[in-house]
């Protein structure tokens, strides 16, 4: 198939994951006790206070109505109003997008040569020391989570020897305060730079093995001409995938990070409307939230579909 009937294919498909996850996180947000007026309505709810918060936000009509009335202006642009306050969905989701792309963007800039370099030099030193001490590290990090690094390191490098600040409380562009981003960028980015070296490790022995390596190195090619033009694309190929895996991971928000750290990101503004019954703010950050997943993974796609024909004729 070619690249822009496949492109065309993919693209029609995401919309129709889109829309499938608007639903889906409609009927879940509908099946959950109370709503919004509820919520607003406090601790001790009257009825009659209840019915009217409801008429005025619109939550007594039928599902299916306001699902479509919502549908309909979010092709327009318009995600409507929060229920619980006074701001327009799209500028909370924008407030939210800021934090959850500047973590999401160090941790990539951080994960993608670190990931490659320790799997190239693990595949070169195949069952040396190197390879065994990276892949007992990998292993070991991997398995530890998040919530527990992100305590392990708070304890350790904010509360007893106060190198950074343990949370992002206190404001401001998180830009200026660059010391607030190393702790929550280093629990980031130990998961997927376990997953994305073994990747790559595994990818690159297997090509260092291949007979078009071998012929290269028979040719008497420079070593590293042999390590990047021939045996890193076939080995990168897994990897790409992985990758679009864990950006898709990063933009949608851990929501764990993001609550160690106060960090005001997608994860916690999702969670925030969830626990208020807001729906027009849930609808949105879940349109948000599939439409990146759609496209970075068409983008991983198009990257593999690319490398492949590329390895194939290295081979």
């Amino acid at each position: 198939m070619s690249l822009p009937r496949y492109l065309v294919r993919r693209l029609l498909l995401g919309v129709v994951q889109i829309l499938l996850v608007v639903v889906v996180v409609f009927a879940l947000t509908e099946a959950l006790p109370g709503d919004a007026a509820v919520t607003i309505a406090g601790d001790n709810p009257d009825p009659a206070t209840i019915a009217l918060l409801r008429e005025q936000l619109g939550l007594d009509r039928p599902a299916w109505e306001r699902l479509a009335e919502w549908v309909l202006a979010a092709l327009h642009g318009d995600f409507g109003r929060s229920l619980t306050g006074p701001m327009e969905v799209a500028d909370i989701i924008g407030a939210s997008l800021g934090p959850t792309l500047l973590l999401a963007g160090l941790t990539l800039a951080v994960v993608v040569p670190l990931s490659l370099v320790l799997g190239v030099v693990a595949a070169n030193r195949e069952g040396g020391r190197a390879d065994r001490l990276i892949t007992t590290a990998t292993l070991g990090f991997y398995s530890v989570p998040e919530f527990a690094m992100g305590l392990l390191l708070v304890t350790v490098f904010a509360v007893q020897l106060r190198w950074f600040p343990p949370t992002a409380v206190g404001g401001g562009d998180l830009l200026s305060r660059p010391a607030v981003l190393v702790l929550p960028v280093v629990v980031l980015l130990l998961r997927p730079i376990c997953s994305l070296s073994r990747l790559v490790r595994a990818g690159m022995v297997d090509a260092l093995r291949s007979g078009f390596v071998q012929q290269a190195r028979r040719v008497g090619l420079p070593p590293l001409r042999v390590q990047l033009a021939h045996a890193l694309p076939n080995a990168v190929v897994p990897a790409v995938q992985q990758l679009a895996r864990t950006t898709d991971w990063l933009i949608g928000g851990v929501v764990v990070v993001e609550a160690i750290f106060v960090i005001p990101g997608l994860g916690t503004a999702l969670v925030d409307a969830v626990s208020s019954r807001d729906l027009p703010v849930v609808q949105g950050l879940a349109v948000v939230l599939a439409t990146v997943t759609v496209v970075v993974n068409l983008a991983a796609d198009v990257a593999a579909h690319v490398l492949a024909p590329a390895a194939e004729v290295s081979r």
